[in-house]
């Protein structure tokens, strides 16, 4: 393995343990379903658990000091993880009879001898569970009530839980700690209806918003009795034309509330009275309260103003003074702050010191401390969206007299570091120099290409809208660049980051060009949605230009065509069945006009079970005739029986893929020739009852069919059947042969199988005498309509490891693995 990167995604809550004894670390869960341990110091992964697609985490904490507690699958599965190694101590599967929020209570205690009770909410039932061997104490069942649980309040004593029935009704449940018993309950109907949003103010009060979001309402809750005062949100401040939101803060006596870009910090007095603290202009970020002595508490906050970024600290009961701010300088590709959490440290004169966890636009994780970045993580990674490949710059003869004496003045000073690091004298900095020195030495990650193509620059698409360039060498970003088209906005709230793919690849000028490539984006998950397409330097990232299209966007078809400018010529199909010629250049309209009749391609319809195959018919007409625009026709269709097969997987050849040799001589010395074509597609269908997870039928329901068809003519080159077998598939398509990867459920195994399928037309073409006297037919051409002669081989293997992904490594001259 010559690199391997390991990432967590976008962080969502993060809980840090800075006791003095052990290591200083944080917690995370992210959205990619991953708990971690990550190193305060410098950002390193300690451990992480990758949970599974559907187990989502909804709250994360420690418990006992010791024992780092998470919720998940919708507040069903509660995991208590050892917090030194990660290692699982006790899992609890809660049972519940309707989908409902999910609350994780903890009380914050850190005696590691005393059994505190977690209090989950989730799947319409409270339970408390034991946080030294999880089981459950006792569980109180809130389906039948028909109440929206926002809210539990731990005492020693008693437990209170609140929420709304319907949108006016507010209940509060009072019930014993130690039992469950229902103590008492009591409600208030309110003569309006409310957003749902609510908070919880110390001192057993509630803030909620009218539907309208116009007025604001405390709820007070005095022995039992509840009341309610509401105010005009326009009483509090005078421009309040955006829409207002309760930030979910925990701030001691305190609310925030958020209206567009400005913060409302308002108090809540003991008569339930409401005023305004503070209003806090340009806010990206508001962290929640820190308690940093028993009567102290902190929150932090960001504020953009004039392109510079301001971090702030207060103490929640003295609002004359800040007790830290700071200006932030963070590079602007990594968008805006999203979320901040924050702790603090006592410094050698005993005052308080503030260290915060950044979470960015992009994905990324931060560590600010003394106004500095800390350490950073490129967390985007994790959530990749699409990926290709692009050539790293020919390296150019001739040095320069200016060169050369860089060389040599590096070469000193490689030599007189090397010279510390022998004699056990080099400082860190020093070491680190070193380690740089011998990474910038190896022929692995060098910036220009090699004979035989290994080293290359991976072009990632995260669903962030960041794109980010990896040397093959050793995995180090080259660049990174976040995209306009694809960062939220006034116009576009939802952007989303759709295919990358190459767009040109200079051969004759490759000394003087640098390649481009196509990011193509989306504002938002509808298929209607107006489409954004983005053309980048492949070597520096820089954004070349953008184009917003008049079209939707289905599917992008590369063509094996290229321009005078080595542009490769792409269709893009659209929802009205129309395909799309980008470049828009009449040099390109030609191109495909002398190509009208070659160009063909197919389409999956996997819930329907069809197939089909499509060509260009004409021009579009509206309401003149576009030249770029086309509309098409099917030629084929392939419709598989739905009551016993389900398309779960397809597989195509690269366009651009190079083959070094068109025979194989096979272990009897016999010569056959491969059926090289780049119209094959490879299918693999699966039982409908198999076509779910692993476990989901059994091995007499379970069926995986293979196909290999041609998409021009809608031939099936070849069928085979595997009993007993189901997906998910993984497969590859290179050359004439296809590797696939599927689960045996007789053998309870996982196996891979290989396909070779052979021109048996060129059988006769292994005489020496017809070679030299040219009575051979290796150079006449193929077509997809001739009935091919083919012949296929196939052997499976028993292969011990489940598989995410499976690609095929190819050189410079074609040689595959």
């Amino acid at each position: 393995m010559d690199w391997h990167q390991q990432y967590i995604g976008k962080v969502k809550h993060a809980v840090f343990h800075t006791q003095k004894t052990g290591r200083k670390r944080v917690l995370v869960s992210t959205e990619e379903n991953v708990v971690a341990s990550l190193d305060l110091r410098h950002g390193e992964i300690f451990w992480r658990h990758v949970l599974g697609t559907n187990d989502v985490v909804d709250g994360i904490d420690i418990a006992l000091g010791k024992y780092v507690i998470t919720l998940s699958s919708g507040g069903s599965i509660l995991r208590a993880w050892n917090l030194p190694d990660g290692q699982m101590v006790w899992e609890s599967s809660l049972q519940g009879s309707k989908a409902s929020k999910s609350i994780l209570n903890i009380p914050k205690n850190l005696k590691s001898d005393k059994d505190d009770l977690i209090l989950v909410f989730g799947k319409g039932c409270l339970h408390a569970i034991s946080s030294i061997d999880g089981e459950v104490l006792w569980k109180k069942d809130f389906a039948g009530e028909s109440i929206e649980v926002s809210h539990i309040i731990q005492s020693p004593e008693v437990i209170y839980v609140a929420g709304f029935v319907g949108s006016s009704k507010f209940y509060v449940y009072e019930l014993d700690a130690k039992s469950g018993e229902l103590l008492k309950n009591n409600h208030i109907a309110l003569p309006f209806r409310t957003s749902g949003e609510s908070l919880y103010v110390p001192d057993d009060k509630f803030l909620v918003l009218d539907d309208a979001r116009s007025k604001i309402v405390t709820i007070n809750i005095n022995n039992g009795d509840i009341n309610y005062n509401q105010k005009q949100i326009s009483d509090l401040v005078k421009d309040s034309s955006g829409q207002a939101v309760i930030l979910p803060s925990r701030l001691p006596g305190l609310s925030a509330l958020k209206i567009n870009s400005q913060v409302l910090l308002i108090k809540v007095t003991n008569e339930g009275e409401l005023a305004v603290v503070d209003k806090i202009d340009n806010t990206a970020a508001f962290s929640n309260a820190l308690s940093i002595s028993e009567d102290q508490h902190v929150f932090a906050f960001v504020q953009y103003e004039d392109n510079k970024i301001h971090l702030s600290i207060k103490d929640v009961n003295d609002w004359s003074r800040d007790l830290l701010k700071e200006n932030l300088v963070i590079d602007h590709q990594r968008g805006n702050i999203e979320k901040i959490f924050i702790n603090n440290y006592v410094r050698t004169d005993r005052s308080h010191g503030f260290r915060a966890l950044m979470v960015m636009e992009d994905h990324s994780l931060l560590l600010v401390q003394q106004g500095e970045i800390v350490w950073s993580r490129e967390d985007g990674l994790a959530s990749v969206v699409d990926v290709t490949t692009s050539e790293l710059p020919v390296e150019k003869e001739g040095v320069s007299v200016a060169k050369v004496e860089q060389n040599l003045f590096e070469w000193l000073k490689g030599h007189v570091l090397k010279l510390k690091g022998t004699l056990m004298i080099a400082s860190p900095e020093d070491k680190i120099a070193i380690q740089k020195l011998r990474l910038g030495s190896s022929e692995k990650s060098k910036m220009t290409r090699d004979h035989n193509g290994f080293r290359k620059l991976l072009i990632v698409l995260t669903r962030a809208g960041k794109v980010f360039a990896l040397h093959t060498g050793d995995g180090h970003i080259v660049w990174s660049i976040t995209l306009n088209t694809l960062r939220k906005s006034e116009d576009c709230k939802h952007p989303v980051g759709l295919n990358i793919y190459q767009w040109q690849v200079p051969h004759h000028h490759a000394l003087d060009e640098n390649p481009s490539i196509l990011v193509i984006g989306r504002c938002g998950p509808s298929l209607s949605a107006p489409t954004a397409l983005s053309f980048l330097d492949a070597y520096t990232g820089k954004e070349l230009n953008s184009l917003s299209l008049a079209h939707t966007v289905a599917r992008v078809i590369p063509l094996p065509y290229t321009d005078s400018t080595e542009q490769r010529l792409h269709l893009i199909i659209d929802f009205n069945k129309h395909a799309h010629l980008y470049p828009r250049t009449p040099e390109a309209s030609e191109i495909l006009k002398h190509e009208f009749s070659n160009i063909y391609w197919y389409s999956v319809e996997a819930d329907n079970g069809v197939i089909r195959g499509h060509a260009l018919k004409s021009n579009c007409i509206h309401e003149v005739v576009d030249e770029y625009c086309f509309v098409f026709r099917d030629l084929w269709s392939i419709v598989f029986p739905s009551e016993s097969e389900k398309i779960i997987a397809t597989v195509t050849r690269k366009s651009n893929e190079v083959v070094h040799t068109q025979a194989k001589v096979m272990t009897d010395h016999d010569v056959m020739y491969k059926y090289i074509s780049k119209n094959i597609l490879f299918v693999a269908n699966a039982a409908p009852k198999a076509s779910g997870d692993i476990g989901t039928a059994t091995p007499e329901e379970a069926l995986l069919v293979i196909y290999i068809i041609d998409t021009v003519t809608g031939r099936i080159l070849h069928r085979m059947t595997h009993q007993g077998c189901q997906g998910p598939v993984h497969a590859v398509f290179s050359e004439n042969w296809v590797v696939y990867h599927y689960f045996n459920l007789r053998a309870h195994r996982h196996e891979m199988s290989v396909i070779e399928v052979y021109d048996q037309s060129r059988a006769d073409n292994k005489d020496i005498w017809k070679f030299l006297l040219g009575k051979h037919n290796l150079t006449s051409p193929i077509s997809s309509y001739y009935r091919p002669e083919i012949s296929a081989k196939s052997q499976s293997y028993f292969f011990t490891h489940s598989v995410k992904a499976i690609e095929v490594t190819s050189t410079a001259k074609g040689f595959g693995s």
